[in-house]
C-alpha cells in the first residue's frame, strides 16, 4: 500500500532509487529502494490514464497489485485513510505541504473521525496537485502556498469522491472559493465560465483579480486524473449560479 500510495502522490519521472522518499520508505520496510521504485512503476501498467498516453509500466505487475490499484479505484476514500494511516504506522517523512490544516478535537469519537478526514484531505491534495504539476489548472500560477486540490463534487456530498483525483481540480486560493460557491464552472468542452452574479460583483471592484479574464478560458488539464465529465457536469448543475 505505502508503494501505490508513492505511485499515486509522485510524477512518475520522480520514482527512481534516489529520491528522499523512495529510500525512506525502502529503509522502512527492509528493501532496496531499487526495488521499491521498480514496484512503484509497476503500477504505471495497471493506470488506464498512463497507458492511454502511449506509455508504459515494467509490466510486470502481480495479482496483489492489481488487487491493490482495483480497491483504490472502487474505494478512493478507504484506500487513502489506510495508506496515510500505515505513512504514520511507519513513521516515514512527509513532503513539505502534505500536512492537513484541521485541528483535532480533544473528544475521542470526534478525534477519531478528524484524523480520518486529515488522511484523506491529505491524500487527495497531494495526488491532485502532483497530477497538475502544482499548477493552477486557470492561471498556471506554480506556487504551492497557493494552491487548492478544489473538490469538484464537494466533501459533503459524496463520501466515495473525497480522495478520487478525478474529482478534483489544481486551483489558486481565489479560484478555488469562486467555483466553490458556484462563481465558475467548467462547461463541457473544458472552458471556464464565469456566473453573472461573479461579473456584476467583478465591474464595481477596484481590482478584478483576473477572475473575469478566467472567464472562457481553457482548462489546462492534469497528466493523470483528468476531470469526470460527470462530476463536472453535477458541478454545472448543482453548485453554478
Amino acid at each position: 500500500m505505502p508503494t501505490l500510495r508513492l505511485y499515486l502522490t509522485l510524477p512518475f519521472g520522480k520514482l527512481h532509487l534516489r529520491n528522499p522518499e523512495i529510500i525512506a520508505l525502502a529503509k522502512a520496510i527492509g528493501r532496496t529502494p531499487s526495488a521499491v521504485a521498480m514496484k512503484a512503476c509497476n503500477f504505471a501498467s495497471l493506470d488506464p490514464q498512463h497507458l492511454a498516453r502511449g506509455r508504459k509500466g515494467l509490466s510486470a505487475a502481480s495479482r496483489a497489485d492489481r488487487a491493490l490499484w482495483d480497491a483504490f479505484s472502487a474505494d478512493s476514500e478507504g484506500f487513502a485513510n489506510e495508506a496515510e494511516a500505515e505513512q504514520e504506522r511507519l513513521e516515514l517523512p512527509r513532503a513539505a505541504g502534505d500536512e492537513s490544516t484541521l485541528v483535532i478535537p480533544d473528544g475521542p469519537t470526534e478525534s477519531q473521525r478528524l484524523v480520518r478526514a486529515r488522511r484523506v484531505q491529505s491524500f487527495f491534495r497531494r495526488a491532485v496537485l502532483t497530477s497538475y504539476e502544482s499548477r493552477c489548472a486557470i492561471s498556471g500560477i506554480a506556487e504551492p502556498g497557493l494552491l487548492v486540490a478544489s473538490h469538484i463534487i464537494p466533501w459533503t456530498e459524496s463520501v466515495e469522491r473525497r480522495a478520487d483525483p478525478t474529482n478534483g481540480l489544481c486551483l489558486n486560493a481565489l479560484f478555488d472559493r469562486a467555483f466553490d460557491r458556484g462563481l465558475l464552472t467548467v462547461d463541457e468542452k473544458l472552458r471556464v465560465r464565469a456566473s453573472k452574479r461573479l461579473r456584476d460583483a467583478v465591474k464595481s471592484a477596484a481590482l478584478a483579480c483576473s477572475l473575469l479574464d478566467a472567464d472562457g478560458r481553457e482548462l489546462a488539464l492534469p497528466y493523470r486524473f483528468q476531470p469526470d465529465p460527470t462530476a463536472l457536469e453535477w458541478h454545472r448543475r448543482e453548485v453554478f449560479q
